[in-house]
């Protein structure tokens, strides 16, 4: 069974790119191809993979600042043609518009956000970028809906993302949950200046994670310290209203992170996730969460054992959320156990499961 994969781009290090590399330890010999790839801004590990750009890969300044390819990235997938028995598209908006010889898996993490949630996703882009989404928006939708339907199979990252695709593209979808990429299990190193007992914030620092309430209800904990690990648009801005209580980790080595998560009393999340990965890499090594009552978390975290949930992204609700999960006695085994739910065997034996089955079946 020839096996090849598509990702939208490759310029970041998120939750989305790590599930690419397990897509790619589950398929080693698949050929990966994708839009726009900035080796220095995403993981080192796609260096060791057969990575294949598009011709928009070629202007250098879209590989930094891939919002700014908008416009660009939807015909660009359209011209991808991939010859292979399963094509595997790892998509949030544009990979499942790949043109295939074979079967087409869409792995879906949502709906194109810069569809159907733009208020959310360009609030950090630049005024030509929002005015083009905006004259581009019914061309795209429609472009969008003909590549949903493209596809032979669609597999979502949860039960929510599930039930956006029923109602946007009347398809449906099998939950097949991402795996964790932080886990106990390998090398640790110590962050500079940390001292353990810390609650731990582990998000890209965009609008919509809502670092920035997280930040600010520390102000009202004033015994308590703050480490957020990520980068983004809104660093700057978070510096600025950081108290004396609050460490911005920025970007740090997986071994690094690891260390975090084993040194940290808990996590706080207050982001609107489709799935809510990193409660998961936070159980793994024994430690509860309080997050947002939204989307994923809904289904990383089991309230009362693995963690509280507050009712809306402010920092009041944030500081009470944090205070009442302090305040409790939290099971480590429990946690690990829950955490055993999101294996990457797992993962990756349902994935070739449903590239084999489709494999069998013969092109109409």
């Amino acid at each position: 069974m020839e096996v090849a994969l598509v990702h939208d781009y490759l310029t970041q290090r998120g939750g989305a790119e790590r599930v690419v590399l397990s897509l790619a330890r589950a398929f080693p010999e698949a050929p990966l191809f994708t839009s726009l790839y900035d080796p220095d801004g995403t993981f080192p590990e796609f260096g060791g993979l057969d990575v294949r750009t598009m011709p928009i890969n070629r202007l250098a300044p879209l590989r930094k600042h891939h919002r700014a390819a908008l416009p660009l990235l939807a015909p660009s997938f359209s011209r991808l043609r991939i010859s292979a028995d399963v094509v595997i598209c790892s998509s949030s908006g544009w990979a499942h518009g790949a043109r295939v010889e074979g079967r087409k898996i869409v792995y879906c993490y949502t709906p194109a956000r810069w569809l159907y949630q733009p208020d959310r996703y360009l609030r950090v882009s630049g005024r030509p970028v929002r005015t083009a989404a905006g004259a581009l928006r019914s061309g795209l939708v429609r472009w969008d809906k003909r590549a949903a339907a493209s596809a032979d199979s669609y597999l979502a990252i949860s039960t929510v993302v599930a039930e956006r695709i029923k109602k946007l593209y009347g398809l449906e979808a099998e939950v097949v949950p991402p795996p964790p990429a932080i886990t106990p299990e390998g090398p640790t190193q110590a962050v500079a200046g940390i001292e353990p007992g810390f609650v731990l914030c582990v998000s890209r620092l965009l609008p919509y994670k809502n670092v920035d309430a997280i930040v600010q209800a520390f102000q009202a904990l004033p015994d308590e310290r703050l480490v957020v690990a990520g980068t983004g648009p809104q660093e700057h801005a978070l510096r600025a209203i950081a108290g004396a209580n609050v460490s911005l980790a920025g970007r740090v080595a997986d071994a690094e992170l690891r260390w975090l998560y084993a040194n940290c009393r808990t996590l706080v999340a207050a982001s609107h996730e489709d799935f809510g990965l990193t409660p998961v890499e936070a159980a793994g090594f024994g430690k509860p969460t309080a997050a947002l009552r939204f989307g994923g978390f809904l289904e990383t975290i089991e309230e009362g054992r693995t963690g509280v949930f507050f009712e809306e992204p402010t920092a009041q609700a944030i500081a009470a959320g944090v205070r009442e999960l302090l305040a409790a006695s939290w099971s480590a085994e429990a946690a690990v156990n829950s955490a055993a739910r999101f294996s990457e065997p797992q993962f990756v034996e349902r994935l070739r499961a449903a590239a084999a089955d489709l494999a069998d079946q013969p092109l109409s």
